[in-house]
C-alpha cells in the first residue's frame, strides 16, 4: 500500500489545507528516514525514542516538534488505525512568542511601494480582510457581495467558510483591478510570463509570484521586520482591536475556532495600553495629591 498517498487523501477528507498536508507528509518522511524501514513496522516505543532524539540531540524547537507530533499522530491514528497511549501522554508546549505586527503607517508605505496592479491590490485585500495567503489567492468574483458589503471566504483553515466585512476602499480597488483583466472566475488570476494572460487564466496567481513580489518590496524599503503575507493578517487583527472592534467580532472575521487564538493580539496593541497608562497616572496623581 502507498501509505503516503493514503495519508494525503485522509488529510484532504478531514479538511486540511495544502500547507498543513505538506508539513505532515514531511514529518512522516523524516520519521521513516530515521528508521529506514516501512512505516507500518515502526513501533510506539520507536516513535517515543525518535521524539526524544529530536528534542535532546537535534535541539528541535517546540514549533517543529508540534508539527512532527501532529503529522505522525494523524498518520498512525487515522490512516493505519493504531490506538497508541503515547499520543495522549506526550505534549509539546506552545511557546508564547508574539507575531510581528506592522503599524498602520508601515502598511500604507508597503502598499504604496507596489506598482499599481495585481500585487498592490492583492496585499491591500489581504490586509483589509485579514485573509490567509491561500484564501486571498483563491478569491472569486462570486465571493464579493457588494450589496451587503461582505466577502464570502470559502474553506478557510479547518475547511470552514466565513463572512468578512468589505471596506468600501477595498471594493473600489478590487473593481478597478478586475476591470484590467475581467477574468470570469478569479479576482487574482495567473497572469502568465507576458503578464497578459489574466483574462483567460484557469488558475489563480501562484504563491511564489505574490510572495516574491512582497520580498522585493521589503528589500527595496530596507525593512528590518520579517514581513510575510501572514504579517498583514496579524496587523489587521491588532489594528481592529486598537480601533475598538470587540474581540469576539475579530475572532469571527479571522475564522478562529477559539477565542484564545484571537486574544494573543491583545498583547500586541498599543493604543489600549497607552490609554491604561494615562488612567493609572491620573489615578496616582489623585492619590498622592
Amino acid at each position: 500500500m502507498d501509505y503516503y498517498t493514503r495519508f494525503c487523501d485522509d488529510l484532504k477528507l478531514r479538511g486540511y489545507a495544502k500547507r498543513s498536508r505538506q508539513s505532515y507528509l514531511r514529518a512522516l518522511r523524516q520519521l521513516q528516514n530515521f528508521f529506514s524501514k516501512p512505516l507500518d513496522e515502526i513501533t510506539e516505543e520507536e516513535v517515543r525514542e525518535y521524539w526524544l532524539y529530536c528534542k535532546d540531540e537535534l535541539k528541535w524547537g517546540s514549533a517543529t516538534l508540534r508539527i512532527s507530533y501532529s503529522g505522525i499522530k494523524h498518520f498512525f491514528t487515522f490512516t493505519i488505525r493504531q490506538d497508541w497511549p503515547l499520543f495522549s501522554e506526550i505534549k509539546f508546549e506552545r511557546h508564547g512568542t508574539l507575531p510581528a505586527v506592522l503599524s498602520v503607517e508601515e502598511v500604507r508605505i508597503i502598499l504604496a511601494t507596489f506598482p499599481e496592479g495585481q500585487n498592490r491590490t492583492f496585499f491591500e485585500t489581504v490586509y483589509s480582510l485579514g485573509l490567509r495567503l491561500t484564501e486571498a489567492r483563491t478569491l472569486q468574483v462570486r465571493d464579493i457581495d457588494s450589496s451587503r458589503m461582505l466577502v464570502h471566504v470559502h474553506a478557510g483553515k479547518g475547511a470552514k467558510d466565513r463572512l468578512v466585512p468589505l471596506p468600501e476602499t477595498t471594493l473600489k480597488a478590487l473593481r478597478g483591478y478586475w476591470a484590467t483583466h475581467r477574468n470570469p472566475k478569479w479576482l487574482f488570476p495567473a497572469l502568465g510570463h507576458d503578464g497578459k494572460g489574466g483574462a483567460t487564466a484557469e488558475r489563480p496567481a501562484s504563491e511564489g509570484a505574490v510572495q516574491g513580489a512582497l520580498r522585493r518590496v521589503c528589500r527595496k524599503l530596507g525593512l528590518k521586520k520579517h514581513v510575510r503575507t501572514h504579517t498583514f493578517r496579524h496587523s489587521y487583527a491588532t489594528h481592529l482591536i486598537e480601533a475598538g472592534v470587540p474581540v469576539r467580532h475579530v475572532q469571527e472575521y479571522l475564522g478562529h475556532e477559539t477565542l484564545a487564538s484571537t486574544t494573543v493580539y491583545l498583547h500586541l496593541t498599543t493604543a489600549g495600553k497607552q490609554e491604561s497608562r494615562g488612567r493609572i497616572n491620573q489615578l496616582m496623581r489623585g492619590v498622592s495629591s
